[in-house]
């Protein structure tokens, strides 16, 4: 097997198949689970399967270009976030550009607004797919200026 692709501690990734072009997303090795920050979820039946809609906020901070995502529910988990609450979370497959790469990650929907990124890589997602460097950001590109949110005082 060849040299894996190294990520940064932080990396701009993309959910090309809901047309979300770009989303700062922490790479988390002390996390299980990926995490996506949904606002707005709502079940829906498709035919007897579980499905959830929700909205996805690309850019932190705004609310600017929002887009209603809409995909089939894998499972239901326990999770407990950082802060030591436990929540039943929806867990949905989506696929996501992660340089040159589109890989299928597994992720739970919640609410992260209090967070400083959008979206949470976690171990199972680069497991065997990507090393990371800890002292490294924005190893797989960034979006360009024009197309970027609001300014972001962290320089991402």
């Amino acid at each position: 097997m060849g040299t894996l692709p190294v990520l940064g501690w932080r990396e701009w990734v993309g959910l090309p198949d809901h047309g979300v072009e770009w989303v700062k997303a922490k790479v988390d090795t002390g996390a299980r689970t990926s995490a996506l920050h949904a606002t707005g979820l709502k079940t829906i039946d498709r035919g007897g399967a579980e499905w959830v809609r929700f909205r996805v906020h690309p850019w932190q901070r705004s609310r600017q270009d929002s887009t209603v995502l809409e995909a089939p529910v894998a499972d239901r988990r326990m999770v407990r976030s950082s802060s030591g609450e436990a929540e039943l979370r929806p867990v949905v497959l989506l696929p996501v550009r992660i340089g040159d790469r589109l890989v299928t990650i597994e992720f739970t929907l919640t609410r992260r607004e209090q967070m400083g990124f959008r979206l949470l890589l976690g171990r199972q997602a680069i497991r065997g797919r990507f090393t990371v460097d800890p002292g490294r950001s924005y190893l797989t590109g960034r979006p360009p200026r024009t197309e970027r949110g609001p300014v972001d005082p962290t320089g991402g």
